[in-house]
């Protein structure tokens, strides 16, 4: 809720319905997932979070605000998790399809950290990342710099000497698009893209470029938004 470029991003209304709630369903169709939950910060801000992770019946944790590392980490522990599939909440296009294929490249070969972007093929907006928890663990502990933390997963695959990474790359080279919110202009694409194929969200990623090359003038919509570096938080 605390989004310094969107303020109150997490429950922005998309075609109906706050984007945690379309991230939450789209997530709960990951294949090979034991459990949903939503992390989230002890923040008084988040406080709508919380309430909202209750209407749609989802677990939650909360943790550190700016710590998300040690959030995740936390939130590993309580349940007891082997691994962690991370999905942020601010990607209401985020694709099951190309999700489960991330879990099951990561069951199949049992990396450190497995992802679809490790080197970027996919929109931005379609991240999925694997981790298991010793590999989570180990960042949690050695991790000092401040976008080591807040993002997560950087001190891993910045070592790959020390941790086995694997890509999951697209079928091609996608990744000059913009699927994520993180501005106004981002959330109007979102809107478009709902209003246009299907409010209720049963949509593949294929449906979404099929959707942009049919109508180029909804990808002009935030393609002037600047992805931040992590290193700037």
């Amino acid at each position: 809720m605390s989004s310094t470029r969107l303020p109150g991003k997490a429950l922005a209304d998309i075609a109906g319905k706050p984007m945690l709630e379309r991230v939450v369903e789209r997530t709960r169709r990951i294949a090979g997932l034991r459990e949903v939950v939503v992390a989230t910060a002890v923040s008084a801000n988040d406080e709508r979070i919380v309430k909202e992770c209750r209407r749609l019946d989802t677990a939650v944790f909360r943790g550190s605000e700016e710590d998300v590392l040690d959030r995740y980490w936390q939130a590993c522990r309580r349940w007891k998790a082997d691994a962690v599939v991370r999905i942020c909440s601010d990607c209401p296009l985020i694709d099951a399809g190309e999700s489960t294929r991330v879990v099951d490249a990561f069951v199949a070969q049992q990396p450190d950290l497995a992802a679809n972007d490790l080197e970027p093929s996919y929109p931005v907006g379609l991240g999925t990342e694997v981790i298991s928890a010793r590999a989570l663990e180990t960042a949690w502990r050695e991790a000092v710099l401040p976008y080591e933390r807040q993002h997560v997963a950087p001190f891993i695959y910045r070592h790959p000497e020390r941790f086995q990474l694997l890509n999951v790359a697209a079928p091609g080279d996608y990744s000059r698009m913009r699927w994520t919110v993180d501005t106004r202009e981002d959330l109007e694409f979102a809107r478009a893209v709902y209003t246009r194929l299907n409010r209720d969200g049963l949509f593949d990623w294929r449906a979404v470029l099929d959707l942009v090359e049919r109508e180029p003038e909804l990808a002009a919509l935030n393609a002037k938004v600047r992805q931040k570096a992590i290193e700037e938080g």
